[in-house]
């Protein structure tokens, strides 16, 4: 993006918000101020590569630039049931997440908890096993981890054995035990070979690559159309949505910086999203793991809704999910808007890929 569709950009966010702030409801909350703005946002991420849009906005102040006087509070999380478990009880505004938490969440409040407003991530995960493991088959008896039972690797891994005819029941037993556990858990487990494997996000899948000298036996990209499928992406709740548009539309001004960040400077977006890792976990990632992680992904703000509709029949299948109507789901309009401004095309919510 030049330097001159930047500006243009910027200008015309500008028109927007004060149109928007014009059509917003102020209201008397005790976290309002005028227009449509709050003077808080929290926002919820993992502290994960396949987050790097958060962690890149997050520690660049890209978000806190865009979103001026509100103040930004980030919140992490290990996996998506926590982060909408937080979402709904009003302990988050706005989070970064992977798709089957977030229809999970819609089904649960019958289309009213939330709202997708942006893609983030596409990619950066898969299963990762022991040496010796060469095929499904191979796995019958075998002990795999995911991030929380429903969360986005964990429907994943059970739709892709179900679909190797192979099962696996929600207390860990049936062919192959999947055990859910945190993400830092899966990694010294499978490091010790207390487990034979783990369906797991970047940069855990590299990690065991790279440090415990495992092999990559699915990259869930080579099952997706085009290798494109929704990994992560930005929701917010309907309430603050609706309280708060102006600050919605700053969110997604932070966002886009960040992806535009993230592709124009890549070595410096691999630096701010693990010095952000750090501050969060307390170590950096090494460069050979960084560089491996996001090789494996693209960041985009497309949701790829088509993969979003076919992961919630994954879920189904496998019994995590009823059959749900997701049509509303998406509130891309703030998005597009911006898109449009800066001379990028929009995207799209359709259920099928064109």
């Amino acid at each position: 993006m030049s330097s001159r569709t930047v500006r243009a950009l910027a200008l015309a966010a500008t028109v927007l918000l004060s149109a928007t702030a014009l059509t917003a409801c102020s209201g008397d909350d005790d976290k309002a101020s005028a227009g449509g703005e709050a003077s808080a946002i929290r926002l919820g991420y993992f502290p994960n590569i396949t987050h790097a849009p958060a962690l890149v906005g997050v520690n660049k102040g890209f978000f806190q630039e865009a979103l001026g006087n509100t103040k930004l509070e980030g919140k992490t999380f290990n996996a998506g049931p926590a982060a909408i478990e937080a979402l709904f009880s009003g302990a988050i505004d706005a989070a970064y997440l992977g798709p089957n938490p977030a229809i999970n969440a819609w089904a649960q409040s019958k289309g009213t908890g939330l709202k997708i407003i942006a893609g983030s991530t596409s990619g950066g995960a898969g299963l990762v096993v022991k040496p010796g493991i060469n095929g499904a088959a191979d796995l019958k008896g075998k002990k795999i981890a995911t991030p929380q039972l429903g969360n986005t690797q964990d429907v994943a891994l059970r739709s892709w054995l179900k679909q190797n005819g192979l099962n696996a029941d929600q207390q860990g037993g049936g062919d192959v035990s999947v055990l859910p556990q945190d993400n830092a858990t899966s990694l010294q487990a499978f490091a010790q070979g207390a487990i034979d494997g783990a369906w797991v996000p970047e940069p855990n899948l590299s990690r065991m690559i790279i440090e415990s000298k495992g092999k990559l036996l699915v990259n869930e990209k080579d099952l997706w159309p085009g290798g494109q499928f929704v990994t992560t992406h930005l929701i917010v709740s309907q309430d603050f949505l609706k309280k708060y548009p102006v600050t919605v539309t700053k969110l997604l001004q932070g966002h886009l910086k960040s992806l535009d960040y993230i592709k124009n400077d890549p070595a410096g977006a691999q630096q701010a999203a693990n010095a952000q890792l750090a501050a969060l976990t307390g170590k950096p990632l090494k460069d050979d793991v960084l560089a491996s992680a996001f090789k494996n992904m693209e960041f985009t703000a497309d949701p790829i809704a088509s993969s979003l509709f076919t992961s919630a029949k994954h879920a189904e299948d496998v019994g995590l999910l009823k059959p749900v109507d997701l049509t509303g789901i998406y509130d891309l309009g703030p998005l597009n808007d911006l898109l449009k401004a800066g001379g990028q095309q929009p995207v799209s919510d359709a259920a099928t890929a064109s």
